[in-house]
């Protein structure tokens, strides 16, 4: 007997994320302050979207947020993360829909060869925090103003 309602507790909650991923759909991405040994923060500008970024993306079925952001920071930057990264805080984004997460982390990195230009990223460089590149996203400037305790954190990107 008590076989069965583990078998119909383990199937009444499949049903409800399968439900749930349809009702309350939710997309995730990961994206970080990447600080070299110097404290400059690296930035990419993408060829898809204005402004420059911190980098990370999305987070894929069966892949931890840690995970996607060793990945994204490797395919943006080259970079390799020093230590563990540090988890900041997770926000709503809803510059492009109002079900879209990010987690959003700090880390120390190594660059392990310079990232030459393709058709996602078109120019990408570690900036002191002083000389932020023109066009550098209010959002990066929120984040960043954030890390350094200038302001409270947002709970939307």
């Amino acid at each position: 007997m008590k076989e069965i309602r583990h078998w119909q507790s383990r199937l009444m909650m499949r049903v409800v994320h399968i439900y749930f991923a349809f009702a309350r759909g939710m997309t995730m991405g990961v994206r970080a302050a990447c600080f070299d040994d110097r404290g400059y923060v690296f930035l990419v500008r993408h060829s898809y979207v204005p402004g420059w970024h911190m980098p990370g993306g999305g987070i894929e079925r069966n892949e931890t947020a840690e995970d996607a952001l060793v990945k994204e920071l490797r395919e943006e930057g080259n970079l390799v993360i020093v230590g563990r990264p540090e988890l900041v805080q997770v926000y709503l984004n809803t510059s492009a829909t109002r079900r879209d997460h990010v987690v959003f982390y700090r880390a120390k990195v190594e660059q392990t060869a310079p990232r030459l230009p393709d058709r996602e990223i078109v120019e990408c460089g570690f900036f002191a925090l002083d000389a932020l590149p023109e066009g550098t996203t209010a959002s990066t400037h929120r984040r960043l103003a954030e890390i350094a305790g200038e302001r409270q954190p947002d709970q939307v990107w």
